[in-house]
């Protein structure tokens, strides 16, 4: 039996009279990387926004990390995003009067480490993702690509269950875009770190070990696994 750290069934998800989800089962296993693909508008951000429980759908149930998502309030659910999530966004952002290694260190301070042990842990990460240089650099100071290796670097410094990334390349040139998507990939296997990929482009998607395609609120094809298998 597969070990599902992610199983998603029935999603529906309404904004106004606009239906955004119509009925998703997906699964994910256990330090998979997964890409969610589709046009502008198809519902994948909804999708990965229910996922990580940022939002709540409408209707069927999301159980992350033997969680069910479903069942807890807002509060309860940034509790464990804190917890169990990380997040890359496609514009990185970083706090901007924060120095590199303060950055990856909030969300440790926020989780109740001392500020010696977030320090320290978020220097690690930073040098595991080649930033050895950068630790008191500013955001500004830095080049996009570096600035999204901190990113990165903040969002597995609590050594998250499930990472999702939205577009985390898709503010840079082909270049650092490949150098921080590999940094990345090669960091979260070697953890053993599910991936949730969100992206447009076809090349960064073929980085994943599945991909999924969400048009119109639907998974189009046979591309989900059975979440009760």
């Amino acid at each position: 039996m597969s070990d599902v750290i992610i199983a998603a069934t029935g999603l529906r998800k309404n904004f106004g009279t606009t239906e955004a989800l119509r009925g998703i089962d997906l699964a994910v296993e256990r330090g998979e990387v997964l890409a969610v693909m589709g046009p502008s508008g198809s519902g994948k951000s909804t999708l990965v926004h229910c996922l990580a429980g940022v939002l709540a759908p409408d209707a069927g149930s999301v159980i992350l990390n033997g969680t069910n998502l479903t069942t807890l309030g807002a509060d309860a659910r940034a509790r464990f995003r804190l917890a169990n999530v990380g997040f890359v966004f496609q514009f990185g952002q970083l706090l901007p009067d924060l120095s590199a290694t303060d950055n990856v260190a909030l969300p440790l301070l926020m989780g109740g480490a001392s500020r010696g042990e977030a320090s320290a842990t978020a220097r690690k990460w930073l040098e595991r993702l080649g930033l050895s240089g950068q630790l008191d650099k500013y955001p500004g100071d830095m080049s996009g690509g570096e600035a999204q290796r901190v990113a990165v670097a903040r969002a597995l410094a609590t050594r998250p269950a499930v990472l999702f990334a939205d577009e985390p390349t898709g503010s840079l040139d082909s270049v650092s875009s490949e150098n921080v998507l590999t940094t990345m990939l090669d960091v979260v296997r070697e953890a053993g770190t599910t991936v949730v990929l969100i992206t447009h482009d076809a090349r960064t998607a073929a980085y994943a070990d599945r991909e999924v395609i969400v048009r119109d609120g639907r998974l189009s094809g046979a591309f989900a696994e059975a979440a009760a298998s």
